[in-house]
């Protein structure tokens, strides 16, 4: 795999404005699905494939439970690339009713010392038309994709209600599951409608519009109690799970952060599994649990599980550490599970709580 390595290829892109990066790496993996090389090769290295891993959630079968986090692909342009990196399914978005530019550059940076990411992109994308054109072209890739949902920059907080409406009624028929995002922090007054009112209004709303599965993302910087007022209003409601957590606003994680936008990578992980752990404390078996923030370990993601996390994702980590890292979750994970005495994933969610 030395062709493929990925330090090699980071010592490049670190190199450019992280923005820059991104965009070359997604012309990558755009041609990577119709290029064997670029595909097979990488995907029979990383990807595990372990009967012990695979679980069935919403009629479709995750044979990992390491999904990249949304917010990488936007637009929905680089599915059918995901199980060449190892992932065992992918979320896409943010995505908006209308496109839109996002906040203005820079707004990506590296906090490279603390092995982490800050960004004010503010769901720069190419809107949900342009996102159903992809969806139709992967309908026959058996894999399983979520659709992260927001609203506008320009819609008041007083009509985003709607906003949520039309992608809702949009995207009814796609992927696998749907997200409500309401905790980026890079669009104003988003984080505001993380209460009890709006929360359960939205997800009474979404269970008449679709019988998909739909998650409710939440931010790490609230505290314990309104966090777990918040999943239980939402799951009262009919939603089917909490995606915990987005990124952190607070600023004094490190000395070396921007006085905007919100930090993930290693910075948040303990935070993020501080809130997930009382969330699960609370919730784990009465609704689905994806665990979210820092996670670069089969550790890291083992004792999230443990917490009642059903599924995992990265991203940031994943731009430090590379595919490898994947694999390397995946395969900790079948020790881990081994030296407990388990014979299946299933076995271990929630284990502290039962």
């Amino acid at each position: 795999m030395s062709f493929f390595s990925y330090q090699t290829i980071k010592s490049i892109l670190f190199n450019l404005n992280p923005e820059t990066a991104h965009t070359l790496t997604g012309m990558g993996l755009k041609i990577a699905p119709y290029a064997p090389l670029l595909f097979n090769i990488p995907k029979n290295h990383y990807f595990v494939d372990n009967r012990m891993l695979h679980q069935e959630l919403f009629g479709t079968t995750f044979k990992n439970p390491i999904g990249l986090a949304a917010g990488f692909d936007k637009n929905g342009e680089y599915i059918k690339a995901m199980p060449s990196l190892g992932f065992g399914y992918t979320e896409i978005g943010t995505i908006t009713p209308k496109p839109q530019a996002g906040n203005p550059r820079p707004r990506l940076f590296r906090l490279k010392e603390e092995r982490s990411i800050q960004n004010a992109m503010g769901f720069n994308n190419r809107g949900a038309e342009f996102m159903v054109q992809q969806l139709n072209r992967v309908k026959k890739f058996d894999y399983p994709i979520g659709i992260n949902i927001g609203k506008n920059k320009v819609t008041p907080e007083d009509e985003a209600l709607n906003d949520y409406k039309i992608l809702l009624e949009t995207f009814k028929e796609y992927g696998t599951y749907i997200v409500i995002n309401i905790s980026s922090p890079n669009t104003p007054g988003l984080r505001d409608l993380q209460n009890e009112k709006f929360i359960t209004d939205l997800f009474t709303m979404a269970k008449k519009i679709t019988t998909k599965p739909i998650f409710l993302k939440i931010a790490p910087d609230i505290t314990e109690d309104d966090a777990i007022d918040l999943c239980t209003s939402a799951v009262n409601a009919g939603a089917s799970g909490v995606i915990a957590t987005n990124t952190t606003i607070d600023y004094s994680v490190t000395p070396n952060a921007k006085d905007f936008g919100g930090i993930s990578g290693a910075l948040v992980r303990e935070k993020s599994y501080k809130l997930f752990k009382a969330i699960g404390e609370e919730l784990y078996g009465k609704t689905i649990l994806i665990s979210v923030g820092g996670i670069e370990t089969a550790e890291d993601a083992y004792r999230r599980i443990k917490s009642g996390a059903t599924l995992i994702q990265v991203y940031s980590m994943l731009i430090y550490n590379g595919p490898k890292m994947i694999k390397e979750i995946n395969e900790g994970l079948i020790e881990l599970l081994k030296a407990d005495g388990y014979s299946h994933i299933s076995e271990a969610i929630g284990a502290d709580w039962r």
